[in-house]
């Protein structure tokens, strides 16, 4: 479950004016990019990718699936100085056929995820389905309890094999007494909370997820994940 993380280089600078060169507008979504990453004084590092979203209530912001990387990042590609050298590339994600009635039985449902770790043991991770990934049509986005990041993974193959579990009497549908039209307003909503240190964290509401109204994708300031929050419980 350990990834690259983007953030583990942030060095807390202000952002400047962009030194990669704006792209020609166009839709960008679908397309594999390249890019070269810069944070303060660290090493230049070099990042392939698909970009999965354009969020629509700052549509600078994109959603990014990097190779070998299973989380999804969230970068305002065009205006960030730490991307260098954006480039679109050449070879397009072709789409993959699904199989409807397996994703039907999964999307929205609590699971545990069996992943394998070290010398072939294996390990359950608790968390949710919580839809097809765009894009990559054969991929879903995934969180989990003890990680509330966003996660792509091609799951189909291990539901069918045993590794992936839907846990009964976890995926029920929200209290009636929640308000789910007031949840619908919530996307674009800005949001914070207080750490542990006393330090404030404040970021925005950018997607609620389909299979379950009360659940929604947070993107914070000065952060580069995507983090899956139940709102009623949390704020």
């Amino acid at each position: 479950m350990e990834s690259t993380n983007l953030n583990e280089k942030r060095s807390g600078q202000k952002r400047q004016r962009s030194r990669s060169p704006v792209l020609p507008q166009r839709n960008i979504v679908g397309c594999r990019i390249s890019h070269e990453w810069k944070e303060g004084n660290g090493l230049i590092t070099q990042w392939k990718g698909t970009v999965l979203d354009q969020v629509p209530v700052n549509p600078s912001l994109y959603l990014v699936k990097y190779d070998g990387v299973d989380c999804v990042y969230g970068l305002e590609l065009q205006t960030d100085d730490r991307v260098l050298s954006l480039k679109v590339l050449a070879d397009k994600v072709t789409s993959q056929a699904t199989d409807a009635s397996l994703a039907h039985a999964i999307i929205g449902k609590a699971v545990a995820h069996r992943f394998e770790g070290e010398h072939g043991s294996k390990e359950e991770w608790r968390g949710m389905v919580l839809g097809q990934a765009p894009v990559l049509n054969s991929s879903f986005y995934m969180t989990y309890e003890r990680d509330p990041v966003l996660y792509v993974y091609q799951v189909l193959d291990d539901f069918k094999e045993g590794d992936l579990r839907i846990l009964e009497g976890f995926s029920d549908p929200p209290p009636l007494d929640i308000n789910l039209e007031l949840m619908h307003g919530l996307v674009g909503t800005q949001v914070g909370y207080t750490k542990g240190d006393g330090s404030r964290r404040v970021g925005m509401i950018i997607r609620q997820v389909e299979a379950k109204p009360t659940v929604f994708f947070v993107k914070f300031d000065n952060d580069s994940l995507i983090y899956v929050y139940h709102v009623v419980k949390k704020f």
